[in-house]
């Protein structure tokens, strides 16, 4: 999803997209709430019956135990939401998610946490949303179908026996690295803090297991995050037959070496690791770090994207 015309005109030329709307929702305590939190959460989750302007003056008088500066993830969240709502659908999650108690994370890893004071329950607010008809795999193949482009699979970039790899390539030719910043430098000013994730997948002789895309579970004996059904991803496709449907369940935690990095931690240690690493970048010649792991931020599609035809417009045209 997003609301920039110029990457929504820019995928566009590679793939269709299909009219899905994310929406989620989350587990608890075996009753299952919309997400984010919205007037219809709220309504369910107390018993009520609030208007906007209730609502919004309930939340308020909640997050009001907080005074001060928060010194925590939790008390930021609770200064957000109030107690009720963040020990029903945040304490569990966060705690699954970064395998450590809220109390113990900095408050400055979540900056606001969205609650809507109407029954919308759409995830996104974007202009424009959908995925792409034929799947990634297919955009992909199509972006790269050009008589200038030549695809190699396979190819370890640090593998100095390749006529691809790092020592082969850099200074020689223009590169756009996409890697983990840190692997790029060979570690030399430390390890950067990484989440990964598990996956589990299962076919369950269901047509439908729950009847929507993503469902969060919020309590911290359940020992996954979330469970995606990918048949709802796609609600153009006829499965008036279908006699199964395959779900995916997700853990998180820190990565280790070898494994795929997926989020970056960004603790006050990796910042300023990261700092370094910006620096050694800055001297590479003709070399772009992009993406969420050259780059160490978590961005989301659209912003990556947005990122790279901004790299284009700035450095890449002055390599032709």
């Amino acid at each position: 999803c997003t609301s920039n015309e110029r990457v929504w005109s820019y995928v566009n030329r590679f793939t269709a997209f299909n009219d899905y709307r994310h929406r989620v929702y989350a587990n608890y305590r075996g009753v299952v709430y919309p997400l984010p939190i919205n007037l219809g959460t709220i309504n369910q989750f107390f018993g009520a019956a609030y208007s906007p302007t209730e609502a919004r003056a309930l939340i308020e008088q909640q997050a009001a135990e907080i005074t001060g500066e928060p010194g925590n993830l939790e008390e930021k969240a609770i200064s957000l939401i109030g107690r009720p709502l963040y020990d029903a659908f945040i304490a569990g999650y966060t705690a699954k998610q970064w395998q450590t108690n809220p109390r113990e994370l900095a408050a400055s890893i979540i900056t606001r946490l969205p609650v809507r004071f109407t029954y919308e329950n759409r995830y996104f607010q974007d202009r424009y949303e959908g995925l792409p008809l034929n799947g990634y795999g297919a955009w992909i193949a199509n972006m790269v179908d050009h008589p200038r482009i030549t695809v190699h699979t396979g190819v370890d970039f640090f593998d100095e026996s390749s006529s691809f790899s790092k020592a082969a390539t850099v200074g020689q030719v223009p590169v756009v690295y996409t890697g983990a910043i840190d692997r790029y430098f060979d570690y030399e000013a430390g390890q950067l803090g990484w989440r990964t994730l598990d996956f589990e997948t299962e076919v369950v002789d269901v047509p439908d297991y729950q009847g929507c895309s993503v469902m969060n579970y919020s309590d911290r004996d359940v020992p996954f995050t979330r469970i995606h059904e990918f048949a709802h991803l796609h609600p153009e496709r006829d499965r008036s037959g279908a006699t199964n449907t395959i779900i995916q369940r997700e853990y998180s935690r820190f990565a280790r070496p070898g494994d795929e990095p997926y989020y970056p931690i960004a603790s006050p240690a990796d910042r300023s690791t990261l700092a370094a690493y910006r620096e050694m970048a800055a001297g590479e010649r003709d070399v772009l770090f992009g993406g969420r792991l050259g780059s160490y931020q978590y961005l989301d599609m659209h912003m990556a994207i947005a990122s790279a035809l901004t790299k284009v417009d700035e450095a890449v045209a002055s390599w032709r």
